[in-house]
């Protein structure tokens, strides 16, 4: 596969995922090193899901706090319920439907699952996805890998290579590169350890499909701290500046110095004297998700942007969950 862009491959620890590429990846997975990984949600941190020290290693890299749960990944679900101390008939209908794909089931761990992969808690967050290149390593390697963003704790998820290499640098010794993400937003995780199935984070799979096979699913509230899955927090893929919410285009104040994240085909640009992103001129929301974390990145790095403002997107389809980061991000 072609490098997804010119200035990622300059960077000493971006490759292709070649074949070659990839057994070298599993080479440093199984010295318990960090891999970085491309998903149809977001890169990927990986590691070996089985190995505390491993797992240790992307907390230290991201420097994420030991009480935010991971995310284990499988080449297929028969692996991946291999994990679970129990698997309800809900879980094997939801991943006949969605797997591969953004969907992450949160189920009773075996004993063999470190706790450090759990943060402790008595259950495991579960995912099969659909990239070819994440399905290649996960085979090639031949176990479970944590995968969460990377990125640092809390900020923008990366959906290229070159912004996992401008993220976290040298830390990660490789980075596979399999080109842009599709989804571009991270996986929908879904508890199914008690009696009713919640809704832990919204993602890369709009709800109403979902509440097609569960019947309409409770909501976690977010937390401060001590979430039950990642992603769960209040504060999350937040800019270095400031991100600001409004209802309506006339409260975005047209000045240089100001960044839009804008939607659909309405949006007038010439009119507007900042600098603009627009996710979708077609209003497509698929697009929207998929270009969401770019574009908040350019606008985040771009030198004459000091704020940046975004009006809710239409709350249906992949809309809820772009409308939950933004709200994290501003939060």
């Amino acid at each position: 596969m072609k490098p997804d862009s010119t200035l990622a491959a300059q960077a000493n620890n971006v490759v292709p995922a070649s074949e070659e590429a990839i057994l070298r990846a599993v080479g440093l997975l199984r010295e318990g090193r960090v891999v970085g990984l491309p998903t149809e949600t977001v890169y990927g941190l990986a590691a070996d899901g089985l190995n505390p020290l491993a797992l240790a290693r992307i907390f230290e890299v991201k420097q994420r706090p030991l009480f935010d749960p991971l995310i284990l990944h499988f080449a297929d679900a028969e692996a991946a319920f291999l994990l679970a101390e129990h698997v309800p008939e809900m879980a094997r209908r939801l991943a006949a439907r969605f797997w591969p794909g953004p969907l992450t089931l949160v189920l009773p761990k075996k004993e063999i699952v470190p706790d450090l992969a759990t943060s402790g808690l008595p259950n495991v967050a579960l995912r099969v996805p659909a990239h070819p290149v994440a399905q290649a390593l996960l085979r090639a390697f031949g176990g479970p890998l944590a995968a969460p963003s990377a990125n640092r704790f809390g900020r923008i998820s990366p959906t290229d290579a070159h912004a996992v290499h401008l993220e976290l640098g040298d830390a990660v010794p490789l980075i596979l590169d399999g080109g842009p993400c599709a989804v571009g937003l991270e996986s929908t995780v879904i508890d199914l350890s008690g009696e009713h199935p919640l809704l832990l984070r919204a993602g890369g799979i709009p709800l109403e499909e979902i509440e097609a096979i569960t019947g309409p699913l409770q909501r976690a509230t977010p937390v401060d701290d001590h979430p039950l899955a990642p992603g769960q927090l209040k504060h999350h893929y937040a800019p270095r500046k400031p991100l600001r919410l409004v209802n309506h285009a006339d409260k975005i104040p047209s000045q240089p110095d100001i960044g839009w994240l804008a939607f659909g085909s309405k949006v007038q640009s010439s009119s507007f004297a900042g600098v603009m992103e627009n996710l979708s001129p077609t209003n497509n929301l698929r697009e929207a998700a998929a270009n969401l974390f770019r574009a908040l990145r350019t606008l985040d790095d771009h030198l004459r942007v000091s704020a940046i403002y975004a009006i809710p997107l239409p709350a249906h389809d992949l809309g809820l969950a772009i409308n939950e980061r933004l709200e994290r991000a501003a939060h």
